[in-house]
């Protein structure tokens, strides 16, 4: 299990908030902690702790008034730590080889594959043909819904008919390279992972996964490796001292080293 940085960007700041608060109308969200530092501080930090693979998110949709902003800051941070960082956000087959070239080792996709409650085997072929399937990580960010996870789009407002499950993680697997699972319900509340998921994700052995969600302490972190049978991943966001929570950043750093 390895630690996988995070920088979210939202009306071009870097920010926690509570996942499920976010919403394209007036550009708000119930936000946890808003950084003094900007992206590329964040960026050079990872890079320095020799951190691979972190996440810069993108939280405003390209019709937004703060998209230029938050894309400013993305791609600063992805300059400041070439080839250590994906990007997610927005991503699609006419945008993604900017933030390729920018400096991102792969871009993240949601909203382009998966439309009108379903997946669009076109549009990932077309994502692949964009950007290789070497480049591209699947984001199955999901929420519960009659005991079973599906998959959300739109900065997580809008649910699919795709439920997560090992059949799906099989069918996908051969456009990607990655995946990236946010538990959407519990995301940005540090008061414990969503142990059905992680259960669920453990019990695949594909690619490599990421999980994020919920995660609020050190006896988390465990229970996360246990479940999740050491296979997955972690991201941790509200919860660190970076982010104004209390797990010292350091101290994760040793813990999965």
């Amino acid at each position: 299990m390895k630690f996988r940085p995070c920088i979210d960007i939202h009306n071009g700041r870097v920010k926690q908030i509570v996942g499920g608060s976010l919403t394209d109308e007036g550009d708000r969200a119930k936000e946890n902690f808003v950084a003094s530092g900007d992206a590329a501080f964040f960026a050079d930090l990872y890079r320095r702790d020799q951190l691979q693979g972190g996440h810069v998110i993108l939280l405003n949709p390209s019709a937004s008034p703060y998209y230029e902003a938050t894309k400013t800051q993305a791609l600063a941070a992805l300059g400041a730590y070439p080839g250590g960082l994906q990007a997610g956000g927005g991503m699609d087959p006419q945008n993604a080889g900017q933030f390729l070239a920018a400096g991102a080792s792969h871009v993240i996709v949601t909203s382009y594959v998966f439309q009108d409650g379903i997946v669009n085997y076109q549009h990932l072929e077309q994502m692949v043909r964009a950007v290789g399937r070497e480049h591209l990580v699947l984001d199955l960010s999901c929420r519960r819904r009659d005991d079973a996870y599906y998959v959300v789009t739109d900065r997580w407002q809008t649910f699919t008919e795709e439920q997560v499950q090992p059949a799906l993680l099989d069918r996908l697997a051969q456009y990607a390279d990655e995946f990236l699972v946010h538990g959407v319900d519990v995301e940005g509340k540090s008061g414990g992972i969503e142990r059905g998921l992680v259960s669920l994700l453990g019990d695949w052995s594909g690619l490599p996964v990421t999980y994020a969600g919920g995660v609020g302490s050190f006896a988390d972190l465990e229970e996360l490796r246990e479940l999740g049978k050491g296979r997955l991943d972690v991201t941790i966001g509200s919860a660190l001292d970076l982010f104004g929570g209390s797990m010292s950043y350091r101290q994760v750093l040793e813990t999965l080293a």
